[in-house]
């Protein structure tokens, strides 16, 4: 198994006034050489934006973009007249494709929101822009993984261009969980969101995260109640 650890207090940190955003990986003025992506998992943004606020319409391209609210919601707006809220328990996912023009913005006026923005390069270039959200019962993932992202076309999930499952959990203290590849050759990135576990030898607990490749399966115990995000990737070099 090889390894790498990401400890939340070692992410880069932009306070912009109107965004606080934590960054995991590389990207606008953080720059860390050894820190530039996990696989296909480019960029895991942790941010919060005040009320009224947002990002204006910019663009994106060959890029899968993922946005999880954590509390609060978002406005999405995009060149395709798409109006989108999306709620704590969404998940939204954006394929950039051949190119497309979006703003994200804070749905409230006056309360923050939180969320998670990731972004993966994409399985195939040049697609047609797509966007999709859903709604997750968050009972889903109590004491057990609630996968959420899939490449599979279902029900169940949303679907990404490219061989990568996310999956929520929410585990109350003492259980353990063994997780193994989706695919032979993926590896897996644990972000923790709240509580402790101890996963791959490491203690992790908020915001911490750990990434693994090259494993056969990755135990995962809950040390005290903890929910997290599990990202299962292919290892890109």
């Amino acid at each position: 198994m090889k390894k790498v650890i990401h400890r939340g207090n070692t992410r880069g940190f932009a306070d912009h006034g109107w965004l606080q955003s934590f960054h995991t990986f590389s990207f606008a003025g953080y720059y860390n050489p050894e820190r530039i992506h996990f696989g296909a998992l480019r960029v895991l943004n942790d941010d919060t934006v005040k009320g009224g606020m947002g990002f204006g319409s910019h663009p994106h391209d060959n890029m899968e973009i993922v946005s999880i609210p954590l509390s609060g919601a978002l406005e999405h707006k995009d060149n395709t007249g798409r109006h989108k809220i999306i709620n704590q328990h969404d998940v939204q996912i954006m394929s950039a494709g051949s190119g497309i023009q979006h703003s994200e913005f804070n749905a409230s006026k006056t309360e923050p929101v939180k969320f998670l923005q990731i972004w993966l390069f994409p399985k195939q270039k040049d697609i047609t822009p797509r966007y999709d959200q859903k709604t997750f019962d968050p009972e889903g993932r109590n004491n057990q993984l609630q996968t959420v992202v899939s490449p599979e076309e279902n029900d169940a999930t949303l679907w990404i261009n490219q061989d990568a499952w996310f999956s929520l959990g929410k585990f109350d203290k003492d259980r353990t969980i063994s997780y193994t590849p989706k695919l032979e050759g993926n590896g897996a990135y644990l972000l923790v969101l709240k509580g402790k576990v101890e996963a791959g030898g490491e203690v992790l607990e908020n915001r911490d995260a750990l990434g693994v490749s090259e494993y056969g399966s990755l135990d995962i115990k809950v040390l005290e109640d903890a929910e997290f995000l599990l990202m299962d990737v292919p290892m890109l070099s």
